[in-house]
């Protein structure tokens, strides 16, 4: 199995920047892939093929955050006409819009889909019942920038978040109180929580880190090769991936920070970087419009990749073409 190639599925549709990326959990029809741009049109898609399924259609500005529960039957996004929206992602039709006083940045839905967290440009948190949307559940300040990421943890007992004012910060639901702080050097670009909930991956500048959730300990700590928009750790925790400026894409062992391999695919910046949720693949999306999925391991049969091995000499290609742009409807 030598000289393997990594060919990304190059995935099509947006017509401007892709900022943020959410998968499903595995779910009788496979898992599913969530996408935001700066086109205002957020895109549902099958996660590992990348075919397209629809687009949401209703914000009027670009979306910077998205979200799909766990059964992949409703759809947040958070855009800069100041809404966040609910989505039915089987029929396509907004159920929801809750209105804010700024750009909304980040959306995410608890384990349960009855409540929303929302971060937003005016420096605050909120959680709605999204049966009584008419004023947040609970509302939290603190933060002295601009909201870039929420995120539910401990069993959507709190939630995390990292803003503009180069802080992230850990909140507690119950008592709308902030129980944890983390001061960064540069503003944190990204934030993950690890898909068994024990471990933040944050991206700030050139370092990729990573704290344990409960006591907010630095477990790792990494300097990457380019300034790094985006990370994800792979489900067993054996590698992470992340992605920026270079516009390539590395692979690194965990444990010790070893670059694994890099692979260039993209004409932009990378601007977000997501595991699948059984770990077979990555997605990336690009200041250049478009989503590229890329396999865990080079050279496996999985979704539309075919091993094909050559006789002479012995190589192991992956020929998948770009899937067609598929225009919105």
């Amino acid at each position: 199995m030598a000289n393997l190639r990594q060919t990304p599925l190059t995935c099509s549709g947006h017509t401007r920047p892709v900022v943020h990326l959410a998968f499903s959990d595995i779910t009788e029809s496979s898992y599913f892939l969530i996408s935001a741009s700066k086109d205002g049109k957020p895109m549902l898609r099958q996660g590992d093929t990348g075919d397209w399924i629809g687009t949401f259609e209703g914000h009027k500005g670009a979306v910077w955050g998205v979200s799909i529960n766990k059964d992949a039957t409703r759809a947040a996004s958070g855009a800069a006409d100041f809404n966040a929206k609910i989505w039915d992602s089987v029929s396509g039709g907004e159920l929801l819009s809750i209105p804010h006083k700024h750009i909304v940045k980040s959306v995410h839905f608890s384990s349960d889909s009855t409540r929303l967290a929302t971060g937003s440009n005016e420096k605050l948190l909120r959680i709605w019942d999204l049966s009584k949307p008419d004023v947040p559940v609970v509302e939290f300040s603190g933060h002295q920038g601009g909201i870039r990421h929420v995120n539910y943890c401990e069993n959507d007992q709190r939630l995390v978040s990292c803003s503009d004012d180069k802080t992230l910060r850990v909140w507690d639901i119950s008592s709308g109180k902030e129980v944890h702080k983390l001061d960064f050097e540069s503003t944190p670009s990204s934030l993950e929580v690890s898909q068994d909930g024990r471990i933040f991956t944050v991206a700030a500048g050139s370092i990729v880190s990573f704290w344990d959730a409960q006591s907010l300990k630095l477990l790792k700590e990494y300097r990457v090769p380019t300034q790094a928009n985006s990370a994800s750790l792979h489900p067993d925790k054996g590698i992470f991936v992340c992605g920026g400026d270079d516009l390539k894409m590395y692979k690194f062992d965990f444990a010790t920070g070893t670059e694994i391999e890099s692979f260039k695919g993209h004409f932009g910046p990378i601007h977000v970087v997501r595991f699948s949720p059984d770990g077979e693949l990555y997605a990336s999306g690009s200041e250049d419009g478009t989503l590229r999925l890329w396999q865990t391991t080079v050279g496996k049969t999985y979704g539309l990749w075919k091993c094909m091995e050559a006789s002479s000499p012995p190589t192991m290609d992956i020929p998948v073409a770009s899937l067609a742009e598929v225009p919105p409807v």
